[in-house]
C-alpha cells in the first residue's frame, strides 16, 4: 500500500520524477541546493537540452533563436501531433473569440468564469468522449489533481500503472488517497490487485487508473482487458487519454475508440496541451460525476476558468478533426514511414503511436547528442535518468502529421550521421 512519502513516488517512473532526489543531501539552505543545483542548469541551457527559445509559430519546422541568430529547424518534439497550433481557421476562431469575449474572464467557473464558450466545449468535450458531461481545467495536471482530490474520500481505493503521469502521483499525495500500484501494463498483477482488494472490502469504491498512450515508450494501454477485470471486480475505470485523444481511433477520439470501448470508461480524462496545441484539461465522465467535482476538485474551483480564446481554439479544432479524419491518417502514414527508414539504417524502433523512442547507451551524453541534432537543423527531446532508467535513455522522437516526406528523410539522415558520430549506430561493433 503505498502512503505519500513513498520512495516509489520520490524517485518515480517515466514522467513521475524529481531530480530533488539526487541533490547532495548535506545542502541544507536555499542557497547550498542552488550552488549543488547550477551546475546541471548551466550545461543542460548551454547545450539547448531545455529552454531553447522558439521564435515563431509551432509548425513542421520552427525558428530557433540563440547566440548566432535565429535559423530554421525539422520540429521532431513537440505534440502538436496533428499540427493544429497554426491551422489558420483555428488561429481565426481564437482571434474572433478574443475579439467578442476579452482576454479573460475575471475569475472562476463556479462563479463568474463561465461563457457559453465554455459551455459549449463541455458539451463537445462529453460527445467526444462518449460521455454525459464533462468540466474544464486550467490544466492537464490540474485536471488530474482535481479528479483524485476531489473524488476520493476515506476507504476508497485507487488501483494505477507505476507510469501514470507525475500528475496522478501528486493528487495521491495531495489527497491522501489510499492506493496500490501494479506494474506496467500487467493485467494479471491488477487482477491480483483487485483480488485484494476485494478480500479485504467487498462495499470499498475502487478505481483503476491507467494511461491510454504512455508517452515515454508510446505504448498503449490494454484497455480491453482492463475494462473487462474492471467489470469483473465492480470498479470503475478512469483514462488518462493525454497522448491518445487525436492519435488513435478512425475518427481521432482517442483509445477508447480504437479498442470500441466508446462509452465504456467511467472518468475520462485529457489535456488541450497534446493534439488541440493549447492549454487546459478535462475530465469527462457521468453527469452526477462531474457536477460533484465541479464542488469538490479544487483546482477547479479555485483556479480562473480558460480564456475565451483558448476555449475556441479547442472547439474550432474539434471541428476540424470531425471534419478532416485525413489528419490523423496522415499522421500515422508518417509515422510509418519515419519507422520504416530507421528500421531500413539498423535501428529497431517499431512505433505503436505517435511517439517513436531511439534508445541511446547509458555511456553516449544524451544531451550532446540533442545538441548535435539540433546544430542539424532537427529539434528532438532528449530524457535521461532519472526520467528514464540508466540504460533506457533515449532520443524521444514525437511524430506531427504535417512534416513532409522530404523533412522526414532528412531527419533520417542527420539521426544516422549523429548515431555514428557518437558511436552508437547499431552497424558500428558493440552496438547492440
Amino acid at each position: 500500500m503505498n502512503t505519500a512519502g513513498s520512495e516509489e513516488a520520490i524517485v518515480g517512473h517515466g514522467e513521475n520524477f524529481s531530480l530533488a532526489h539526487y541533490l547532495n543531501p548535506t545542502a541544507r539552505t536555499f542557497a547550498d541546493r542552488f550552488a549543488d543545483f547550477r551546475p546541471y542548469v548551466t550545461r543542460s541551457r548551454e547545450l539547448g537540452f531545455v529552454l531553447r527559445e522558439i521564435a515563431g509559430p509551432a509548425g513542421a519546422t520552427v525558428r530557433l533563436r540563440d547566440g548566432a541568430g535565429t535559423r530554421d529547424v525539422i520540429m521532431l518534439g513537440s505534440n502538436n501531433y496533428l499540427g493544429l497550433a497554426n491551422e489558420p481557421e483555428i488561429v481565426a476562431a481564437a482571434v474572433a473569440a478574443t475579439e467578442e469575449y476579452g482576454v479573460g474572464c475575471g475569475g472562476p467557473p463556479l462563479l463568474n468564469g463561465t461563457t457559453s464558450l465554455h459551455v459549449r466545449l463541455e458539451e463537445r468535450l462529453a460527445e467526444l468522449k462518449g460521455c454525459e458531461s464533462a468540466l474544464v481545467f486550467s490544466s492537464g495536471f490540474a485536471a488530474n489533481v482535481g479528479w483524485v482530490t476531489g473524488l476520493f474520500g476515506k476507504g476508497d481505493l485507487l488501483l494505477y500503472d507505476v507510469q501514470n503521469h507525475a500528475s496522478l502521483y501528486d493528487g495521491i499525495q495531495l489527497g491522501r488517497v489510499r492506493s496500490m500500484s501494479f506494474e506496467h501494463n500487467d493485467v494479471e498483477q491488477l487482477r491480483l490487485r483487485l483480488m485484494q482488494a476485494r478480500w479485504r472490502n467487498p462495499g470499498a469504491n475502487v478505481v483503476v487508473a491507467v494511461e491510454g498512450v504512455y508517452s515515454m515508450d508510446g505504448d498503449i494501454a490494454p484497455l480491453a482487458e482492463i475494462r473487462e477485470l474492471c467489470d469483473s471486480f465492480g470498479a470503475w475505470l478512469a483514462v488518462d487519454d493525454a497522448h491518445g485523444t487525436g492519435v488513435l481511433g478512425a475518427r481521432g477520439r482517442g483509445t477508447a475508440e480504437h479498442f470500441g470501448l466508446e462509452g465504456r470508461v467511467d472518468i475520462a480524462m485529457g489535456t488541450f496541451s497534446k493534439v488541440f496545441a493549447t492549454t487546459g484539461g478535462f475530465v469527462a465522465g457521468s453527469k452526477d460525476l462531474v457536477d460533484y467535482l465541479r464542488f469538490f476538485a479544487r483546482p477547479y474551483m479555485f483556479s480562473a476558468a480558460l480564456s475565451p480564446g483558448v476555449v475556441a481554439s479547442v472547439l474550432a479544432a474539434i471541428d476540424f478533426l470531425d471534419a478532416h479524419p485525413e489528419r490523423v491518417a496522415a499522421l500515422h502514414d508518417n509515422v510509418g514511414y519515419f519507422a520504416e527508414a530507421l528500421r531500413a539504417i539498423g535501428f529497431a524502433v517499431h512505433p505503436e503511436t505517435a511517439i517513436v523512442p531511439i534508445l541511446v547507451p547509458a555511456e553516449v551524453p544524451v544531451a550532446e547528442v540533442v545538441a548535435a541534432l539540433d546544430a542539424e537543423g532537427v529539434f528532438v527531446n532528449g530524457v535521461e535518468f532519472p526520467a528514464v532508467p540508466r540504460d533506457q535513455q533515449r532520443i524521444r522522437v514525437s511524430m506531427m502529421a504535417t512534416l513532409t516526406r522530404a523533412q522526414l528523410d532528412i531527419a533520417v539522415d542527420r539521426i544516422d550521421a549523429v548515431a555514428r558520430r557518437f558511436g552508437f549506430h547499431p552497424d558500428q561493433d558493440g552496438v547492440s
